[in-house]
C-alpha cells in the first residue's frame, strides 16, 4: 500500500460535507492528510454545515463531522479498516513555501473536493495563484493521482472544455453526482458513495457503500 502523504484541497463550490467526510475517512484509515482551505471553501464550509474555520490559526476540531448532524452518525468500524489514527497537517492557502508546493514532496496524489469552476479553470490553463491550484499542478506534472470533484450544474462550454483539458493532462474528473443504487436511507449515505469513489481513485481501500453485484 502507498503510505505517502494525501492532499486535499477545499474550494468554494458548494459541497462542503464531501471534503469534511473525506479527510474524516483518511485519517481514520491511518492516512497523513496534507490540508488546504480557500476563503471561499471556508466561507462554503460555513454556509453549508455551520462549522467555523480559522484559516489562520487552523483548528483540525473544527472539521469534525461529529458537528454535522448527518454525518455525525457515521461509525468508522464499518467505513474504514482499523489502526492508527492518520495525522493532519494543514497549510495555509498562500504558502507557497508548504511540501506540497514542490514535486520534490512524495504524494500518493491529491483530491481537490469540492472543486470551483475558478480552480477548475486555473489548474486546465497551467496558471497557479494559490497554493491549492500549484499543488494540482505538481501532481500533473509528476503523474500523480490528481482527483478533481465539481458539483456546478448545469456546466457551461467553458467549464466543460476545462474539464476536457484538466482530463487530457491528466487529473481524473470526478463529479460529485452520487449513485442511488447502493440502499440510500439517510443523506449521509449519498456523501459516502462520493467519497468512496474519490477513495477508490486516491487506492485507499474502504467499505464506505454496496458495491455493485455484491450482495
Amino acid at each position: 500500500m502507498n503510505d505517502q502523504p494525501i492532499i486535499v484541497g477545499i474550494t468554494g463550490a458548494s459541497g462542503a460535507a464531501y471534503a469534511v467526510r473525506l479527510v474524516d475517512v483518511l485519517l481514520r484509515a491511518g492516512r497523513e492528510v496534507h490540508l488546504s482551505i480557500s476563503p471561499s471553501g471556508a466561507a462554503v464550509i460555513k454556509q453549508e454545515l455551520g462549522l467555523d474555520v480559522d484559516l489562520d490559526k487552523f483548528d483540525p476540531e473544527s472539521l469534525n463531522p461529529k458537528g454535522v448532524p448527518f454525518l455525525s452518525s457515521r461509525e468508522p468500524s464499518t467505513s474504514v479498516g482499523g489502526g492508527p489514527a492518520g495525522k493532519l497537517r494543514y497549510y495555509r492557502h498562500t504558502d507557497f513555501m508548504a511540501p506540497m508546493a514542490s514535486g520534490s514532496f512524495l504524494t500518493a496524489g491529491m483530491a481537490l473536493v469540492p472543486c470551483s469552476g475558478t480552480t477548475l479553470s486555473a489548474i486546465a490553463a497551467g496558471a497557479a495563484g494559490n497554493l491549492i491550484q500549484r499543488a494540482a499542478e505538481v501532481q500533473l506534472k509528476e503523474r500523480r493521482p490528481l482527483v478533481l470533484v465539481p458539483r456546478e450544474t448545469p456546466v457551461s462550454l467553458t467549464h466543460i472544455d476545462n474539464m476536457r483539458k484538466a482530463t487530457e493532462a491528466g487529473a481524473v474528473v470526478l463529479p460529485a453526482a452520487p449513485g442511488w443504487y447502493h440502499g440510500v436511507s439517510e443523506l449521509a449515505d449519498l456523501v459516502d458513495f462520493v467519497v468512496a469513489r474519490i477513495c477508490d481513485q486516491l487506492g485507499v481501500h474502504n467499505a464506505l457503500m454496496k458495491r455493485w453485484g455484491k450482495d
